[in-house]
């Protein structure tokens, strides 16, 4: 059986570091068997992956950032709640921030990039509830953000 981190790398990625908190707030939070991930932006190795939809970006570009932000969400999970991949139960819930123009209308589309993201390494323990939504700005012009309840 494959690994989920096989499958990372399968799907082109390796699992980065977790990115620090750039305010007053805890990345993850643990009750009983429940983590809450805070909001992981788009970026990567070389930084903040910015734009608008329905302006500066398209939903493929913005569907490519919500997998980086899920990548982040995974980092964390890993990192800091000290959880394997192999240890999630379950993704339960997540919450897609999308910077977008208000004419656009397909955050959905733009949030799949996450959803496939998390099902592709996850399996049946990455399908989730999912709300998903446009936003007139995010921290540091993040094209995407997305925080998480996770079953583990």
């Amino acid at each position: 059986m494959t690994s989920p981190i096989e499958k990372l790398r399968e799907l082109g990625y390796e699992l980065p570091a977790a990115k620090a908190p750039v305010a007053n707030y805890v990345p993850v939070t643990r009750t009983g068997n429940l983590l809450y991930v805070s909001g992981q932006i788009s970026s990567n190795e070389h930084g903040v992956v910015t734009g608008l939809l329905g302006d500066t970006m398209n939903v493929v570009q913005g569907a490519n950032a919500a997998e980086l932000a899920a990548l982040n969400v995974l980092a964390q999970i890993v990192h800091i709640g000290g959880v394997p991949l192999e240890g999630i139960k379950r993704i339960l819930k997540l919450t897609v921030l999308v910077a977008s123009t208000p004419e656009f209308t397909e955050q959905h589309l733009v949030a799949n990039g996450c959803s496939n993201l998390l099902v592709g390494v996850l399996g049946e323990n990455g399908k989730h509830a999912r709300a998903a939504f446009g936003v007139a700005s995010l921290p540091f012009g993040a094209a995407v953000e997305i925080d998480a309840v996770v079953e583990v």
